[in-house]
């Protein structure tokens, strides 16, 4: 999968804004560097890009769900592609299997908010950043503080950058890569189906420390996002547990309002920064951040 994200992203600037993801809240394709912005201020934006593909799409192959894709990710969509989106899935319904089973929720519920067969915005993403070229920018985000906005991340990183703000936390902590692991995140989906018991950390790529900063980063991500018709909410009926921990916590809104699909979209087209209209736009992509200011 790296070498599919490294052919596309060597392709021309002009071949792969073909795909960009454009300003109303689509997620899949190429998101040029420079499209979001890192903060309430909108003074910087970020230096990442990337190219997201549909789960829907690497698995419906030649079919066409959401979008097409440059010819170097559809030449490996079915032997590499498709192939690593079902890997992720799997894994990842291990791990929702087993906080399934500790909120006490029946049986293959979390599975079945996140089914493999029905349409999501789950997505593929292989993230580039360039060297660090100016010192004076080392501690300043390359892409924007945030929770994840579905309900479980897989990250593969080669180098450092990543750094999480735990709740509970008002410091930043680097997550130093260890090769043949991965990194799970807990998203904003997860957080709210669980009541709060399971809870999204901030994250945010900044430039990697030490002399990893001397070369490009590269980033190799899964993200399972819940059916895109599914309402964001506790599930308070289907688990005491889940029920009792909503009813400890009088002041936090687990009844989002939003399905799957509109809370991504929301959070998407409010981080462009050619959507932007103040520091009112950033407060409203804001997701389960503990710290919605953290930068």
């Amino acid at each position: 999968m790296f070498d599919v994200g490294a052919e596309t992203l060597a392709l021309p600037l002009e071949e792969r804004m073909k795909f960009e993801q454009g300003d109303n809240g689509q997620s899949f394709g190429y998101k040029k560097v420079g499209a979001q912005a890192i903060d309430g201020t909108g003074k910087f934006v970020d230096n990442i890009e990337f190219m997201n593909v549909s789960k829907d799409d690497a698995l419906a192959y030649p079919q066409v769900v959401h979008l097409t894709y440059p010819s170097t990710v559809n030449a490996r969509m079915e032997d590499t592609v498709a192939p690593f989106v079902r890997k992720s899935l799997d894994v990842t319904y291990v791990v929702l299997n087993i906080f399934n089973d500790k909120l006490g929720l029946p049986e293959g519920t979390l599975e079945s908010l996140n089914a493999m067969n029905e349409h999501s915005a789950c997505e593929v993403r292989c993230t580039r950043s360039p060297p660090l070229q100016d010192k004076a920018a080392m501690d300043r985000a390359m892409l924007a503080a945030h929770t994840d906005f579905g309900s479980m991340t897989i990250l593969h990183n080669r180098l450092g950058g990543l750094q999480v703000m735990p709740p509970g936390h008002d410091k930043w902590s680097y997550i130093r890569p260890i090769p043949g692991h991965a990194i799970c995140n807990i998203a904003d989906a997860l957080s709210i189906f669980s009541g709060g018991i399971l809870q999204s950390n901030i994250h945010r790529v900044v430039p990697p420390p030490g002399a990893q900063a001397e070369y490009e980063r590269w980033s190799l991500v899964f993200f399972t996002r819940p059916t895109s018709s599914k309402v964001l909410r506790a599930l308070v009926e289907s688990s005491p547990i889940i029920a009792d921990a909503v009813k400890k916590q009088p002041d936090r809104n687990f009844e989002s309002g939003s399905t799957a699909a509109e809370w991504l979209a929301r959070r998407v087209r409010n981080q462009r920064i050619n959507n932007r209209r103040g520091p009112d736009t950033w407060a409203a992509s804001r997701g389960t951040e503990h710290t919605p200011a953290a930068a």
